[in-house]
């Protein structure tokens, strides 16, 4: 199939929220705190601005104060103190866009100025602390990992390595800044705009302006990219907005923010520090691990506890270890808050794990390949919260064939020749294996209890109902094609509805690699149930359904043949949220990525020549969306490991725009050489599992080993991002005039 939306995007025709036509809108902005901490002192609105020609909201026009997340800690507008700069304080509408920016710049929030913590990894002062739930000074959340007995391993090992790794922010840079429209419809408050969760906007509102879910209704316009971004900022956006229609009597209200803005109030990825400390056997086989891991909150909790729960599920890797302690932290500072990233602390403990495991083989003299052959994960074994994994994939298998593939230690052989002779050039290889759990962790899926519609028209038109959002990845197409294939219809009598809270059912969010795995599942049982109803055999051609669907419509005058699917737990999984043991997903994907790297040490430059990645993600539905989604995601996380460096100034990004934050050009992205292995998870569609957030996960690592392979500096190559200033400092860089 070819993508459904491609020409709309490709010709240009497509209409994001910005290109909406409506008549008499006004446009909507925000005034935002100049301090990173303070208490609001006054607010002055300048003389040169007629204040009777805006419509202007501050924290007392909100009926509920807060943002409806996880946690009821962040305000919609600041009201007595600000925790970060660049917090929404005042609102301001006006028809005209550039009359609206002068009266924005005419605001001056004054505040005084209070002891702001910048540092979540340093103790805070007695004057920092600005929250403490029981796990310390502004510990925002706090999880922990036990299995077998860590320090009696430890004790026992033959070796104990230690290390410490840090990963930095990231900028989303989607493609299509946030964008949201608000007006009234009678008395129910509408938002349209650019989103991933259409529900979670749904419940900030009707917490954050006190009505029932009846009287508010989110769609989803075209979403020019999400990657989380879109996720749980958009909540907020909306609210400012719906805030600004209702006091303006209900009309119109569009608030798009321009980069500048986007890049400097909006939530980025955790940045985070990993440590530790492993115990190995003689032979190098995993006996303890024992891993901390910390993550910058920010100033608000935002979606830091599902983010620190993946990380720290993650921590301990694709690899069999009887003794297991892993303790996780998302500290608060007064940075701009941290929210959903792809790939949700995942990438973040993994690079630290895969780069220590370099350092481990390093250490014992064991070839990196080795070291993972002998301890990945078989059958029968378990992961460190003590789910067994019986999949039937072959680990050591797939990471053979990587190695083998890439040519992996001809390439050492033929680098290390090359690092002897040539002046200047370094080159290296490098591994990571890895995985990741496909959909909500534990049992976030059985909580959420995803509905899914299906309505057949009269004319025998298949319409998909679901609240899950396409951003880029191709989910028109996928449902398209699974209720295609599942019914024998032809694609073009199939059309996936848009995302309307005010017709779909609450599907659950687009995030955690579910929507084909779990949703697409859904769309599967829908279709079965739509069969069941019409009477007919499980291989009924596509023609009979229709023809059955319009019967159906003459014999049933005035009615409407829809059904609905809801989720089920797969048979046999069990999760305790308190302990943090069992099964924390349905199913893993599992992965090796390998990066080829050259090294100038007259510049510091990193240049990636060549990457394969090669994963088991279940069955690939849709060949060309899924290397789509592999080689988008390894182009996102060779940015993160090379060149998105966020510059903070007082807890916000100062280099807030596209000419000074770097992201990989196409002159900076290699080869992408994408392998799948299939082995059908029979609990997802058609037998996938979830790929979106995989590829984030393991270019950093590879990239780093590799470059600390070219370096011959094994321990070093511990921070990312890898700027060329960064690979001066913290590795032993020699070259002519150096």
């Amino acid at each position: 199939m070819l993508r459904l939306e491609g020409n709309a995007k490709l010709t240009g025709t497509e209409r994001y929220v910005d290109d909406l036509p409506i008549g008499d809108a006004l446009w909507g902005m925000t005034v935002r705190s100049p301090a990173a901490r303070g208490r609001i002192r006054n607010i002055r609105f300048g003389n040169e601005i007629d204040w009777s020609e805006f419509v202007i909201v501050d924290h007392r026009d909100v009926p509920a104060n807060q943002v409806r997340l996880i946690q009821l800690d962040q305000p919609i507008l600041a009201a007595d103190e600000t925790r970060h700069r660049h917090e929404a304080v005042v609102l301001l509408a006006h028809p005209d866009r550039e009359a609206l920016r002068r009266a924005v710049r005419a605001v001056e929030i004054e505040v005084d100025e209070l002891p702001a913590l910048l540092d979540y990894r340093v103790k805070p002062s007695k004057a920092q602390v600005q929250a403490d739930v029981g796990d310390g000074p502004n510990v925002l959340s706090a999880l922990r990992i036990e299995k077998g007995n860590v320090l009696r391993a430890l004790a026992d090992a033959a070796h104990v390595i230690e290390g410490e790794y840090e990963t930095g922010a990231q900028e989303h840079v989607y493609l299509e800044n946030q964008g949201m429209i608000a007006w009234l419809d009678g008395d129910v408050v509408c938002v349209q705009g650019s989103m991933q969760c259409p529900y979670y906007v749904s419940n900030a509102l009707t917490h954050g302006l006190e009505r029932d879910a009846a009287h508010v209704r989110v769609i989803q316009t075209p979403t020019g990219g999400g990657f989380g971004g879109k996720e749980d900022y958009p909540s907020i956006i909306a609210l400012h907005a719906a805030l600004l229609s209702i006091k303006a009597g209900g009309r119109h209200v569009r608030m798009v923010y321009d980069r500048g803005e986007d890049m400097a109030a909006t939530t980025k990825r955790h940045p985070s520090l990993v440590r530790h400390r492993t115990g190995v056997d003689a032979d190098g086989r995993l006996v303890a691990q024992e891993i901390e891991v910390i993550l910058d909150a920010g100033a608000y909790v935002t979606l830091s506890p599902v983010v620190l729960s993946r990380g720290i599920i993650h921590a301990g890797g694709p690899y069999h270890c009887d003794n297991v302690q892993i303790n996780g932290r998302a500290m608060l500072s007064n940075s701009v808050p941290y929210g959903a990233f792809r790939g949700f602390g995942a990438p973040q403990t993994l690079f630290a794990l895969e780069r220590h495991m370099d350092v481990i083989a390093a250490k014992l003299g064991i070839d990196p390949v080795e070291l993972r052959r002998r301890n990945l994960i078989r059958d029968g074994h378990t992961t460190s919260t003590g789910q067994v994994i019986d999949d039937g994939v072959d680990r050591v298998r797939l990471l053979d064939r990587a190695v083998e593939q890439f040519e992996f230690a001809k390439r050492r052989s033929a680098h290390e020749a090359f690092n002897a002779e040539h002046p200047y050039l370094r080159r290296g290889v490098g591994l990571a294996s890895f995985y990741h759990g496909a959909g909500f962790t534990g049992s976030g899926e059985d909580e959420l209890k995803s509905k899914l519609g299906m309505l057949a028209r009269p004319d025998g038109v298949i319409e998909v109902l679901s609240a899950n959002t396409e951003i880029g990845q191709g989910t028109q197409t996928v449902f398209t094609k699974i209720v295609a294939d599942r019914l024998g219809y032809d694609p073009e009598h199939v059309v996936v509805a848009a995302p309307d809270t005010g017709r779909v059912p609450n599907s659950g969010p687009t995030v955690a690699s579910r929507t084909t795995m779990v949703v697409g599942r859904l769309v599967e049982r829908a279709a079965d149930l739509l069969r069941d109803e019409l009477d007919l055999p499980n291989d009924a051609a596509g023609s009979d359904v229709r023809s059955a669907v319009i019967d159906w419509y003459a014999a049933h005058p005035g009615e409407e043949l829809r059904v609905q699917s809801q989720y089920e737990r797969p048979p046999g999984k069990k999760w305790n949220n308190e302990t943090y043991r069992g099964d924390a997903y349905g199913t893993f994907a599992w992965a090796n990525y390998l990066a080829d790297v050259e090294v100038d040490t007259r510049t510091g430059h990193v240049h990636v020549r060549d990457f394969l990645a090669l994963q088991e993600v279940g069955k690939v539905l849709h060949p060309t969306l899924a290397a789509g989604q592999i080689q988008g995601g390894v182009v996102q996380a060779i940015g993160w490991a090379l060149y998105e460096e966020c510059h903070f100034d007082e807890g916000a990004m100062a280099n807030n725009q596209l000419t000074n934050y770097i992201i990989p050009t196409s002159d900076d992205v290699p080869r992408i050489q994408v392998v799948f292995e299939e082995n059908p998870y029979p609990h997802g569609a058609q037998g996938a599992k979830g790929i979106g957030e995989l590829p984030m996960d393991g270019p950093a690592p590879a990239i780093a080993n590799a470059v600390a392979s070219a370096l011959s500096d094994p321990t070093g190559c511990a921070v990312i991002p890898l700027t060329p200033e960064r690979v001066f400092e913290g590795s032993a860089v020699r070259g002519p005039g150096i």
